[in-house]
């Protein structure tokens, strides 16, 4: 990767409809690559235009398009001239919006199903096993209550079922592709190379959202932001404050300040071996604060965990504070940290 290069110019939009599987979809589409986003249904045309997906996925969800007002995508994810992926109740708006008509199944499927494909740009080439006539059959999660009867204009049948006559469909010619199984989880064995295929081969996407390049990345956009500036991060020796104080250092050496506030209720030695590693090993500026007593005297007595964690956080963030008032010229603060943290800690 180099300098100038947007790792997140290739992007893929997911439209949520509600699936408990959603956020497979995203964490598949990145093991593959490439850089998504999840947005909900309703998100607005001139959103999804702003975007500039390179493709679009719609995802499973529980209702019904048969509904009063059921979710829909905005018109214009099948006017934006890039790939579409349905998903489950994906394939069933798909197939809707385009003039096709759904019905409710005679009962819901649910769990393990054998679809045969049939001649598909999407499926091509992926099996787990063969039928009678040498029809490849893939191994899939079904999970819906209604059905696809009859097909948009354009559209072909490209996998069946023994529940489901219309398992997936496609028109390649405007690059339209659904499929009524999960290809996201794991019970359909080849549901990656099925996602990967959209993501990489049909919508042109190139890979490079990487470890490395998304580490590269943040470095050189913490470089360009921070400048010649001074940063300080409270390393707490967690692996979310440890990576953080590394690329950060790696970004700006010795412009970094870490304060490590020493609580004294690691394991045996930690403390000291948190210092060997990041000060005298990797050369990060590390400031260690002896607060052990500090915390064992607001302890005692407590008993009950949920008030041992907020006495911990509490004086966690006051010995911070009082060593942070003593350095000069700081101007950024870094946290490292899953983002429900990050919210709670203000």
């Amino acid at each position: 990767m180099t300098a100038t290069h947007d790792i997140h110019a290739d992007k893929i939009l997911i439209l949520d409809f509600g699936a408990q599987y959603t956020q497979l979809i995203a964490r598949r589409v990145r093991e593959a690559g490439v850089y998504a986003e999840i947005h909900p249904w309703d998100i607005s045309a001139s959103d999804i235009a702003a975007y500039a997906p390179k493709g679009i996925i719609l995802s499973g969800g529980p209702e019904s398009v048969n509904d009063g007002e059921p979710p829909r995508a905005a018109d214009n994810v099948f006017e934006l001239g890039v790939p579409v992926l349905g998903i489950c109740y994906g394939m069933q708006t798909m197939a809707a919006q385009l003039g096709g008509e759904v019905s409710s199944a005679s009962h819901r499927e649910f769990g393990h199903a054998v679809v045969r494909a049939r001649e598909s740009r999407l499926l091509d080439g992926f099996a787990d096993s063969h039928a009678a006539d040498n029809s490849a059959e893939l191994s899939v999660w079904m999970s819906h209550g209604d059905k696809v009867d009859a097909l948009p204009a354009g559209f072909t049948v490209t996998a069946s079922s023994d529940n489901a006559p219309i398992a997936a469909m496609e028109d390649p010619d405007r690059r339209f592709y659904a499929v009524q199984f999960h290809p996201e989880v794991t019970h359909t064995l080849q549901g990656a190379q099925i996602l990967t295929r959209f993501v990489r081969d049909f919508c042109g996407c190139a890979g490079e959202w990487t470890t490395g390049n998304i580490a590269e990345d943040a470095i050189l956009r913490i470089r360009e932001q921070v400048g010649e500036d001074r940063e300080l991060l409270g390393l707490s020796v967690g692996v979310d404050t440890s990576i953080v104080a590394a690329m950060l250092h790696e970004a700006i050496g010795d412009q970094l300040v870490c304060v490590f506030v020493d609580h004294g209720l690691l394991r045996h030695n930690e403390g000291d071996q948190v210092m060997a590693t990041f000060a005298e090993h990797l050369g990060v500026n590390v400031i260690r604060v002896d607060a052990a007593e500090r915390f064992f005297g607001a302890l005692a007595g407590v008993t009950d965990p949920e008030e041992k964690r907020k006495v911990i956080g509490r004086l966690f963030i006051e010995v911070f504070d009082e060593q942070a008032e003593q350095l000069q010229d700081i101007a950024w603060l870094a946290q490292g940290t899953i983002y429900p943290d990050v919210i709670e800690s203000g």
